[in-house]
């Protein structure tokens, strides 16, 4: 009887969430609305494990400056948007070596032809056929051992990801089934939480993290003036009234943003500014922008004043990852047969 009352009352293990994100371009205000905001809060149900995915960077040509600081901005904007590095594991991916040395060894559990069927690569070789090297190549299998260093059960990707989730999980179980268990199964999972944000001078298309000075991109960082001239010329649609509808992306995509930095529902914002001329209307929409981002921007510019400060989170992080991935990669390096020391 006690000990069913035990097992009644040991609570359930947490799943591990595994995350990693491209130091690519410059984040954006539908990037924070649409996941950033809510990757803070995740802890809160999950053991979360965050990556600034270096060594996937290089895939693509990069300066070494804009690469280091690119790295920098977005492992300081992680904490800044509320990762906390002691209720999750933040840390540089080329900081933990494992990712590097179990990504070989996992290609040779690779088929060729399952690597070249992945769109990615073929979609990236289009548009860049001047550099299509083998890391482009190879980027899933080192995805596969980012994932499967931390026997992660859920990775959060976009759907063009999908396919690189799958391919680790054939992946694993030719492992597995080759030796003995060893990784754990994860499960790609598209997050449905989150506004889709579009561009303001085209709120048909996304807003993109690599548009440069145009307008129809908000970035994190912008000062508040320019966050402000980029929602006083941002597209609306025909007519006078502030509501959503599919005839009206551009309202639409106004009223979205303005619900999700207030916390408030689309329809409450349409009520919110049923009587509103559009001029105003999109001046509102700038200031709740601008509060919403206000504190992340704080945090950021405080994070970054202290170099020294940020290198010892980065140093910690890789602490603990390194730990964990130390004993999964040690397990594989046994199963295959290598000598030990």
């Amino acid at each position: 009887m006690e000990n069913q009352t035990l097992q009644q009352n040991t609570p359930e293990k947490r799943k591990r969430v595994f995350s990693a994100i491209k130091p690519t371009g410059n984040p954006t205000l539908g990037n924070y609305l649409g996941a950033m905001k809510y990757w803070g809060k995740m802890h809160e149900e999950f053991d979360c494990f965050f990556a600034v995915a270096d060594l996937h960077a290089i895939t693509v040509a990069i300066e070494p400056k804009e690469l280091r600081e690119n790295c920098k901005r977005l492992f300081a904007l992680l904490v800044a948007v509320g990762i906390d590095p002691e209720r999750n594991v933040l840390f540089m991916q080329s900081h933990v070596p494992a990712h590097a040395e179990l990504s070989w060894l996992l290609n040779n559990y690779t088929m060729f032809g399952e690597a070249s069927r992945m769109t990615q690569f073929k979609d990236k070789s289009k548009k860049a056929p001047e550099n299509v090297n083998v890391g482009l190549f190879d980027y899933p299998v080192l995805m596969a051992a980012d994932i499967l260093l931390y026997q992660a059960d859920i990775v959060p990707v976009g759907e063009d990801q999908m396919q690189h989730v799958e391919l680790c999980r054939t992946i694993a179980t030719r492992f597995n089934n080759r030796y003995s268990p060893t990784f754990a199964m994860p499960e790609g999972r598209v997050p449905k939480f989150g506004a889709r944000i579009h561009s303001l001078s085209d709120p048909t298309a996304k807003m993109g993290k690599s548009d440069g000075e145009n307008d129809g991109s908000i970035f994190i960082l912008d000062k508040p003036e320019d966050i402000m001239r980029k929602f006083k010329r941002a597209v609306t649609d025909s007519g006078r009234e502030v509501k959503a509808a599919d005839d009206k992306p551009g309202i639409t995509n106004l009223l979205t943003i303005y619900a999700a930095a207030c916390g408030v529902t689309l329809e409450q914002a349409e009520n919110e500014f049923a009587s509103s001329s559009y001029a105003d209307f999109k001046l509102r929409v700038g200031e709740a922008a601008i509060e919403a981002l206000r504190p992340v921007r704080e945090r950021y510019e405080a994070l970054r004043r202290d170099d020294g400060a940020l290198s010892a989170l980065m140093r910690s992080g890789a602490e603990k990852a390194g730990r964990i991935a130390s004993r999964t990669l040690e397990k594989v390096y046994k199963k295959i047969g290598f000598v030990r020391l």
